[in-house]
This record gives structure tokens, sequence and C-alpha cells, in this order.
């Protein structure tokens, strides 16, 4: 079965309908699809209107507009000109026209009476072409994309770190001075502020070296009992006393990389108690759902909940809700990335169900693994 990232489209433009079913019977191929076109302004719209269009096999001899003018006409429009001409002619290759076919736009020509083989290899090359520039334009799109989220690292890495560093130093130069004046009250009071605020500053770096080391993790698979690795992860959150947690059983063993299953159950653990509203904060993680490929696990809290609005928000990259408590304030915007990237690595998918002051659920699918 082909892959639709490797299906093209080709543009057959001759006047004559015999022809073009000549041509598409020459072309046929499971991965091409054909549009046929019987003058010059056909052709236009089709190559205007549609953006999949990869090659276009052109007559140069049709009334009204040649293939000539055709060509002029696309190579003109910034949306058509990247797309590869092949002229099919019964005029001599007398140099004049050869030069203006290629000043139009063609880049390569085809003589009548057609040569079968010919005809295939030409194709063949230039549908190879097209999907070398498909693959280079992806590259560069991703290029861009982790460019802006090197400025946005980088911005934070300048503005967030220094806010926190800049109080600390701040606060050293206040201790100074109530060490002078004997104030224990000012002394505890700046001492305080001086540690949550290297608290906020050990929380930063770690988030930024968390999902700098991400890409490096080991792809190794073992074998991890979800129940342990829950057992562990509670034991090392040194979780307050006024957090109920509780694991839903039956949970599987599944053979997957365990540090980034561990980092997927830690970050939304971790949301889900530092933002909940609640005295008593509950969390709840089980298995919700199986199938041949994925389990689906949740982890559900009692918390204030997330708007609708802003559940696809909640996963970008350094994006934090506009919300007034500490705990947001304080939040990096990385944990939940992390999440979405680690699960969509393994295939599966991140959902929320939420209420606005009732608390909130994520489900995410994780592939079961097979041992190897």
């Amino acid at each position: 079965m082909q892959n639709n990232k490797e299906n093209i489209c080709i543009l057959l433009v001759d006047d004559k309908p015999e022809n073009l079913l000549a041509l598409e019977a020459i072309l046929e191929a499971p991965n091409r699809t054909f549009i046929q076109a019987t003058s010059g302004n056909e052709a236009l719209k089709y190559a205007l209107k549609r953006d999949d269009i990869g090659l276009i096999i052109l007559d140069v001899q049709m009334p009204g507009m040649d293939g000539f003018e055709v060509a002029s006409f696309l190579q003109s429009d910034p949306s058509t000109r990247h797309i590869s001409i092949i002229f099919v002619t019964a005029i001599n290759k007398e140099e004049h026209y050869v030069m203006r076919g290629y000043e139009d736009g063609a880049v390569d020509y085809l003589s009548k009476p057609l040569d079968v083989k010919l005809t295939q290899a030409k194709v063949n090359v230039f549908e190879r072409m097209y999907f070398y520039q498909k693959s280079l334009q992806l590259a560069i799109e991703e290029k861009k994309e982790i460019n802006g989220q090197l400025e946005r690292f980088m911005y934070v890495v300048a503005h967030d770190l220094k806010s926190p560093l800049a109080g600390i130093i701040s606060i050293f130069g206040m201790m100074k001075y109530a060490l002078e004046d004997n104030d224990q009250e000012a002394l505890r009071s700046y001492r305080s502020l001086g540690e949550a605020s290297a608290n906020r500053l050990n929380q930063m770096i770690s988030s930024i070296l968390n999902y700098s080391k991400s890409a490096n993790y080991s792809e190794k698979n073992e074998l991890v009992s979800v129940k342990q690795l829950l057992l562990d992860l509670k034991e090392a959150l040194f979780l307050p006393k006024n957090v109920q947690f509780s694991i839903v059983e039956p949970l599987p063993s599944l053979y997957t990389n365990a540090v980034q299953l561990y980092q997927v159950f830690q970050n939304l653990i971790s949301n889900a108690i530092k933002h909940c509203d609640k005295e008593v904060i509950k969390v709840e993680v089980g298995m919700s759902d199986q199938s041949a490929d994925f389990y689906t696990f949740y982890v559900k809290d009692n918390g204030a909940g997330i708007a609708q609005k802003d559940y696809a928000k909640v996963f970008g990259l350094f994006q934090t809700l506009d919300k007034g408590d500490d705990a947001v304030k304080n939040n990096t915007g990385v944990g939940l990335n992390l999440v979405k990237m680690f699960v969509e690595k393994q295939g599966g998918t991140v959902q929320i169900d939420s209420e606005l002051g009732q608390g909130t659920t994520f489900f995410f699918k994780w592939r079961s693994g097979k041992a190897s």
C-alpha cells in the first residue's frame, strides 16, 4: 500500500482527448493521480485552484492559449512557479523554440510521437525530484519550528531565570542591613523570601534540563511494572500529608521506556498537586482502557479544573494559563509539553476531561510494547 505522503498529482494538458487518454495509460501507477485539461485556460484553472499538483505535462501547440503562454502565466505566479513542466511538442527543436520554452518555465521536452520508455523515465525522474522537494520543505518547516522553540527557550533563560536570581541578590542585600540592626523578624522574612526564590530558580533549571535532555533518553525498552513505577514515584515525591494519593488496580506490566513513562506520570501527578485549590488534595491514577496496541492510563484530581478553551494551550511549550494563583505563576509550562511529546512518540494521544471547580482527568494512550 502506498503512503499518502508518496502520492503525486500530474496535470496532463492537450487539446485532443485521445492524446490525454494515451498519456495517462503510459504513466499510470498506484501512487499517481491525474487531472486532464483540454485547453490552456482549463489548465490554469486547475493549477491555481489545487495545491497538490507536482508535475504538468503540457502540449505546446493548442488553439487559443498555447503551451508557452500557459507556462509563462504559471511561472509568473508565486503559487505555481514551483511546479515542474514538461513540454510535449511536434515542433522541431530549433534553438529559439527550445530557449523560449526554458524561459517560460519548462524543465524538459518530450517530442511527438512519444517514446513510451523515454516518457516514463523522464516522469520518474521528476517524480523523485518532487518527493525530494517535499521532504526538503518539511525539513525546512521543522527547522523553523525548532528555531522558534529555541528562541522561546532562550527568552525563558534570559528572563525567567534572571528574575528569581535578581530577587535572591536583592534579598542578600536586605539581609545585610537586617543583620546590622539585629532585626530577627526581618531576617526570618528575608530568609523565607530567599528560600522561595531559590526554589523557583531550581524548578526552572530542572524543567529546562529535563526538556533539553528529553531527546537523549535511551530508546531501550525494558519490562516495567506500572504499579511499582507509581509506588516508586509516590515515594520520590514526598507527598504532603494533605495529599490523598490512590493507585487503582489492575495495572499492567509492559515493555517500554521506563524513564519516559515515569516522566509522564511524574509531570501529570505533580501538576495535579501543584494546581489543586482544595484543602484536601485527591489524586487518583489508574488504567481506563486496553486494546491490542495501547493502554489508556489516567491521572485524576479534584482541583480547580481547566476551561475547555485552554485544553490545547496547556500543552504548549512554555505556555501557562492566565490565572492568579502562585502555582500557575511559578509554573514553567514545560512539563505538559514533555508529556505530550513522550506520549506522541509512542504513537499515542493525550486528552483532557475537566469541569471548572470539580477537577481534571488527563487520559493518555501508551503503547503496550513487545519484548525484544
